[in-house]
């Protein structure tokens, strides 16, 4: 190993330098405090990576470049997202930049990492902004990560905007469409995008009433395995069930709950009273209802031994 890259390595662990995660301002001052390379010092360092697979040489060149990150992830701070998570996926986008950086190249790896850098932070934003992915084409990315940009510069253009309106005008479409060099409904479409807020399936809050939420009307509970058996066993309860419980009983006991409960003449008057049964098979209305009531009971056990 040459003298340059000797010098660059014989610090102290490198990583020891970076304080332990859980407190950001101490993380961005220290990487604000890691020393920089020079083009020679990150010449050495990229050939001693690239054909010795030195690990060492790989680490200084990541944490000379640490600020670089934090500095783009400020870019990204309008999308409600943490930076500490902006910071951690725009270190992986470093690393990943660092492992492929050639140095024969003559570019610095500062430049060829902010490509890398952007890159994984856009595809996280992408996935955490929202829990429905509103971009996925090319043409949808471009847009989003410009089209809000785009509509405060057009407050004081020539175009005449309504600062107070949100939404673009034809020609406003039509205008960042050219600059963006996509299609005009495209605009439109990431515009309502973007303009519309995620909406929560379950109630917020707990104010003591039934909160109505979209989870109210989307769920369908008719799949439900639980929801299935129970309809099965119902429908059966309600054809195979009552008929197998109605075997149980003798002629008289049978009678008397067919009359009382399954049947419904053509006035849908229903069957016969109490007092009705009682004069024909001679014996008081109390003693039917007694008769009735032992029924029902022998046929709830025939049921629940099913």
């Amino acid at each position: 190993m040459n003298t340059a890259v000797s010098s660059a390595l014989q610090v102290r662990d490198p990583w020891s330098l970076v304080p332990p995660l859980g407190n950001l301002d101490a993380y961005v001052s220290a990487v604000n405090r890691m020393p920089m390379l020079s083009q020679g010092e990150e010449t050495d360092l990229g050939r001693a990576l690239r054909d010795n697979g030195d690990v060492q040489a790989a680490g200084r060149l990541v944490l000379s470049h640490l600020r670089l990150v934090v500095s783009i992830s400020r870019q990204y701070m309008g999308y409600g997202l943490p930076q500490g998570d902006l910071i951690q996926e725009g270190n992986v986008g470093l690393m990943k930049a660092v492992r492929r950086f050639d140095p024969e190249h003559g570019v610095r790896l500062v430049s060829y990492a902010m490509h890398w850098i952007k890159a994984e932070i856009h595809e996280y934003i992408l996935k955490n902004w929202r829990l429905v992915k509103v971009a996925t084409t090319k043409a949808q990315r471009k847009l989003f990560f410009n089209l809000r940009s785009m509509k405060q510069g057009l407050k004081g253009d020539a175009l005449d905007i309504d600062t107070h309106r949100n939404t673009l005008t034809p020609a406003e479409v039509a205008h960042v469409a050219g600059k963006l060099s996509v299609k005009p409904e495209e605009v439109v479409e990431m515009e309502t995008r973007l303009s519309g807020g995620d909406v929560a399936l379950e109630p917020q809050g707990d104010d003591g009433e039934e909160s109505f939420a979209p989870i109210a009307y989307l769920r369908d509970d008719s799949t439900e395995p639980t929801r299935r058996m129970e309809a099965v066993h119902r429908d059966w309860l309600a054809s195979d069930g009552i008929g197998s419980a109605l075997e149980s009983l003798d002629d008289r006991s049978r009678r008397i709950v067919e009359e009382r409960w399954l049947k419904v003449n053509d006035d849908s008057s229903g069957g016969m009273t109490l007092h009705e049964l009682a004069a024909e098979y001679g014996v008081s209305a109390e003693r039917i209802r007694q008769i009735e009531v032992a029924a029902m009971k022998k046929m709830r056990k025939t049921l629940e031994a099913a």
